[in-house]
């Protein structure tokens, strides 16, 4: 495990800083400008701590009053990560203020991970760019992809200042993040810890966070857990619904940092104006385009959400559909009133008879690669793929559905609920849902792990699994099949040597899949 863990960590921190170090700025002096007209500035954030920015504003904005869009930067990023949209911003009347968040780069201070110093900082930001530009305090709105967009939602909690957010692939919980199924989800936290050491400076708590989270150390699990709700916006739900910011989100099917599940329950329980978008990718695949400047529909929905909620332009998209979805199949969107109705068809197959898998050996069904699969998937229509037929039954336990005569359009979470007995006291297992076409050939439709400690050995317990929601066509003459192993690179497994796992169908408590599709 440690060797596997560092070597995540090397790698994934490479891929990241690679880009980083491409883009990072040289160190700018305070109030400098260039000749495009951005200025970069120091701005004292909490505790006085410097934050590296800089300003974008319309042409002519001295006397008259325009709307604040602030940015926080993506963890690891450089503090010109949005030049290219905020530029955008500003030749349409915005005045866009984009920092390097504590502890990365040559902003101050050390990595807190959203805490309150990261909170406070956005605030101080608010408070010097109402200070020193024409920003006007009353159309005040941030937004920003990955860590940017947690900080804004948590943000949008505390000042109420902030009337709009566009939040881009990023988390509303950060536990149900990276710990779904309390199951730790290693190449993602590999890939924040990694690039946070080669690009930042991590404080010594989060250092004992990923250290303990690495390590599978449950006797720090509520600390680990109490920190991570500390760092999620759902966490001060009231406090956002009650301040009543328009919160858009974004996000990708295949986001293997911070799932799309947990946003779409977080949206859910928004009382105020809001809008979900989905699409094909990884995690913030569906923005990158955008940074470069190329046409991308995830920036283009954000500019018209500011314009409506801090512009008051009656551009229409609070008339439109609030949930749009796009499939990773067809690659159309689709609108929905609101995410229960993206799920509400649902039809189901049994998990029948009784399967025994032994632990600790891959099947060769898996999820990927974290960043790479679902980035694949997004440009090029290619999941992971197995043959299902070849799939050793002695490591998967595999089900299948009746062959559909129609085409099965997946929209939404699907559900898996069995009965699990296992020969040890701890275990994990993965569930997978399959595409399997005539030649038995299965692509990867959506999976998702689970992890249970303290179970009496041998003893059948109930499991109900949520797969990570997606959106995705089965086409007519193919089939749906779950399988389940206890081994995927993407997550820490917890099965001890020589465990055993089996699942049953009780007559009581059948098991089955309940998969969601869309009404035709």
């Amino acid at each position: 495990m440690p060797v596997r863990t560092s070597l995540a960590l090397a790698v994934s921190a490479a891929l990241v800083a690679g880009t980083a170090l491409g883009l990072a700025p040289a160190a700018q002096a305070v109030e400098t400008a260039d000749s495009t007209g951005i200025r970069f500035v120091d701005i004292a954030g909490e505790g006085g701590t410097v934050l590296k920015a800089n300003v974008l504003a319309p042409a002519g904005a001295a006397g008259a009053r325009h709307p604040l869009i602030v940015l926080p930067t993506s963890w690891a990023m450089p503090q010109i990560e949005y030049l290219v949209q905020a530029r955008k911003l500003a030749d349409s009347g915005y005045v866009v203020v984009s920092y390097n968040s504590r502890g990365f780069w040559q902003s101050g201070g050390e990595i807190e991970t959203a805490g309150p110093k990261d909170v406070a900082d956005a605030s101080k930001v608010i408070d010097w760019a109402l200070a020193n530009t024409a920003a006007d305090p009353d159309r005040v709105g941030m937004g920003g992809v990955s860590y940017g967009a947690g900080i804004s939602l948590l943000a949008a909690a505390h000042d109420p200042r902030v009337k709009a957010v566009a939040a881009l692939s990023g988390w509303a919980d950060l536990i149900e993040s990276i710990y779904s199924g309390r199951t730790q989800h290693l190449q993602a936290a590999a890939l924040l810890g990694g690039a946070g050491a080669l690009t930042g400076r991590p404080g010594p708590e989060l250092k004992q966070i990923l250290s303990d989270f690495l390590s599978s150390n449950l006797a720090k699990e509520e600390d680990m857990i109490a920190w991570g709700r500390t760092r999620s916006p759902a966490t001060y739900l009231d406090r956002i619904n009650a301040n009543g910011a328009a919160i858009m989100l974004g996000n990708a099917w295949g986001d293997t940092i911070f799932p799309p599940n947990q946003y779409a329950s977080f949206y859910e329980k928004l009382t105020g104006p809001k809008r979900l978008e989905f699409r094909p990718g990884d995690h913030a695949t569906a923005e990158l385009t955008g940074l470069f400047g190329l046409p991308n529909d995830t920036w283009t929905n954000a500019r018209r959400w500011f314009d409506r909620y801090l512009k008051g332009a009656d551009n229409g998209i609070d008339r439109e559909q609030p949930v749009q979805l796009k499939s990773r199949s067809t690659g159309g969107y689709e609108g929905y009133p609101d995410w229960k109705s993206v799920h509400a068809n649902q039809r189901k197959f049994d998990l029948g008879g009784t399967q025994r898998v032994w632990a600790n050996v891959d099947s060769g069904a898996n999820g990927g690669v974290t960043l790479l699969t679902n980035a694949l998937d997004q440009f090029l229509r290619t999941p992971p793929v197995v043959s299902v037929p070849l799939l050793p039954r002695s490591f998967a336990g595999v089900w299948q559905s009746e062959r559909y005569d129609a085409p099965q359009r997946v929209r939404g979470t699907v559900k898996a609920h069995t009965t699990v007995a296992s020969t040890k006291e701890s275990g994990t297992l993965v569930a997978y849902l399959y595409d399997v076409g005539p030649l038995g050939v299965g692509k990867l439709v959506t999976n998702a792990p689970y992890t249970f400690h303290g179970k009496t050995p041998g003893q059948p317990f109930a499991v109900d699994l949520e797969l990570f929601s997606t959106a995705y066509d089965v086409p007519a003459g193919h089939r749906l099949a779950l399988v389940v192993d206890t081994v995927d690179p993407l997550y820490i497994e917890h099965n001890p040597t020589g465990a055993q796992l089996t699942f049953s169908s009780p007559a009581a408590d059948p098991s089955y899949v309940s998969v969601p599709l869309r009404k035709e």
